[in-house]
């Protein structure tokens, strides 16, 4: 597949150009390195694993520039299912095509959906039964606290940098953090997106503002079609553990908006209410998912395990993660062009300040709520923030790091 062309640069002051991608055959290898990586050690929850993806893609790697992997978060808000599981689709699709997007959701998500597996397998150690674990998971989220703080720091730089666009930034974060529903934040970034058509009024640019992505239009309709099909058809013709199982997973990542813990409700009326799962091993695998890296949905795993053994591991997997893809695939080949035009760039000004404010609400709550609940806390927390800003101590050493103090503390 051919490479995308390089993204625009970010402004001199907070980033350099976009790195070049590789010949064509290590791009995928690439991919599948880098977010491996990310897969064994992105503890914290969907909030921070965008922090991750920022540190790593952004400022390390510099495959986009802020703009663009804004205008990625944006996006992928606005969809239902995992946000920080989109946007690695996405940038694994940018970089390396299809093989570079499968290669991202494996790398990303094997590693925590094992552990699921083996976890209602009875093999791995429950995080409620191991205050060795809990030990080390308070000092991880120590180290999201941080990592989110430093993420939310350099995106408020680029994407906020007039009173209007902080404004729309404060003005999200409020209303996010006063209205405690998942349709706070899909109202916050259409309210940001209409502010930033009537305030904003961005420079005119004369560098090429698309990200080019392999999926034409005609599979992009053909995958969104497949994704209101299967929400509608599957529960008319799904006979059988297996296959009612895959549409209760499928409907689960379809309609939850802000990935995360949100699902939680809803795979606990999927699979406990009809007995595939009892409550308290509902309740022991949640526990669990709490002390792996990666994403919360691979709670799925563990669920499909409990219900139908590995298979049903693996088909629960493949059920939560699906509408995903086809809304990424569907989504984004439209999105990149509307990105071009002058009103849509007013607009996604809007939005990506309104993304700031939503990820200011979210490292109120729950990242620094849950990360900090004492003064010990708090100092591994700014340990943390010191070891990525000031030493540029690697995010995942800095998680290592943290979880060894948080035992030792």
């Amino acid at each position: 597949m051919d490479a995308p062309s390089a993204p625009p640069s970010a402004p001199a002051d907070t980033a350099r150009d976009p790195a070049p991608p590789p010949p064509a055959p290590a791009r995928a290898g690439e991919v599948f390195a880098a977010f491996l990586k990310l897969g064994l050690t992105a503890f914290g929850g969907p909030v921070a694993h965008l922090g991750y993806f920022r540190e790593e893609f952004v400022t390390r790697r510099r495959w986009l520039d802020d703009a663009a992997y804004a205008d990625l978060v944006a996006l992928c808000q606005f969809l239902p299912g995992p946000a920080s599981s989109q946007v690695g689709l996405a940038l694994g699709l940018l970089r390396a095509g299809l093989a570079g997007a499968l290669a991202a959701w494996l790398a990303f998500t094997l590693p925590s959906a094992v552990v699921m597996v083996l976890a209602a397998l009875g093999v791995a150690v429950l995080a409620g039964e191991a205050g060795l674990t809990l030990d080390a998971l308070s000092g991880l989220k120590a180290a999201a606290v941080a990592v989110v703080a430093l993420a939310l720091w350099g995106m408020a730089k680029t994407l906020t940098p007039d009173v209007r666009r902080a404004s729309v930034a404060v003005a999200a974060a409020a209303l996010v953090a006063a209205w405690d529903s998942p349709l706070a934040q899909i109202a916050a970034i259409v309210a940001g997106g209409a502010a930033g058509l009537a305030l904003v009024k961005p420079e005119m640019r004369t560098d090429a503002v698309h990200l080019p992505v392999p999926v034409s239009r005609r599979w992009a309709v053909a995958a969104l079609v497949a994704f209101f099909g299967l929400l509608v058809g599957l529960p008319l013709v799904a006979e059988g553990p297996l296959a009612e199982l895959f549409d209760a997973m499928y409907r689960s990542g379809a309609l939850v908006f802000g990935g995360g813990h949100v699902v939680l409700p809803l795979l606990q009326a999927e699979v406990v209410a009809p007995g595939w799962v009892g409550a308290e091993s509902f309740m022991a695998g949640y526990g669990a998912a709490q002390a792996v890296p990666g994403p919360l949905f691979t709670f799925a795993a563990y669920l499909g395990t409990a219900a139908a053994g590995v298979v049903g591991g693996l088909v629960a997997l493949a059920g939560i993660f699906l509408p995903a893809w086809l809304l990424v695939l569907g989504a984004l080949p439209f999105w990149a062009r509307l990105r071009g035009s002058r009103w849509a760039r007013q607009v996604l000004a809007g939005v990506n300040a309104a993304v700031v404010g939503l990820l200011a609400a979210a490292f109120y709550d729950p990242v620094f709520t849950a990360g900090v609940r004492g003064p010990l806390d708090f100092a591994l927390a700014l340990l943390a923030l010191l070891l990525l800003a000031a030493w540029r101590v690697p995010p995942w050493a800095v998680v290592l790091v943290c979880g060894a103090l948080g035992v030792a503390v």
